[in-house]
């Protein structure tokens, strides 16, 4: 059984995270906000499964985000991953002269984010030997 967390399991959990991220809402026309809001979409039943699927998604992502990591973590996730784009500006390797261009940065980091929360319980398994529970069987 392959139950070891490695690179890979993190790409994985990051790709899931970066097409629901991008799935919901991206500068283009090609997401779920824009095709729900555009005046040529008729609210139906396809339109509302593909949003009641995107928001099952995101509260099982925020929620393992949230219970893994607390406010805390992903303050300071946060703060790295802004410390980090400040650091790419700065060197001249990014420009945030466009609001696509902010948007991008934005989804991108908010997608690392969840991705890392998803993955968080196994890199403090891993760092620490201590194992994460949240509910007891009874």
């Amino acid at each position: 059984m392959a139950t070891e967390f490695n690179a890979g399991s993190f790409l994985g959990r990051w790709v899931f995270s970066l097409a629901l991220v991008l799935g919901t809402y991206n500068p283009t026309q090609w997401c779920y906000y824009n095709w729900a809001m555009s005046p040529s979409t008729t609210f139906g039943p396809i339109v509302a499964i593909v949003g009641i699927i995107l928001l099952i998604g995101w509260i099982m992502f925020i929620r393992a985000t949230f219970m893994s990591m607390g406010w805390l973590g992903i303050t300071l996730g946060a703060a790295l991953f802004g410390c980090v784009v400040w650091l790419l500006v700065d060197q001249g390797w990014l420009s945030l002269d466009s609001q696509s261009t902010i948007a991008w940065v934005v989804l991108v980091i908010l997608s690392l984010i969840l991705a890392a929360g998803m993955s968080w319980s196994h890199i403090r398994r891993r760092m620490s030997g201590q194992f994460d529970v949240d509910e007891k069987d009874d």
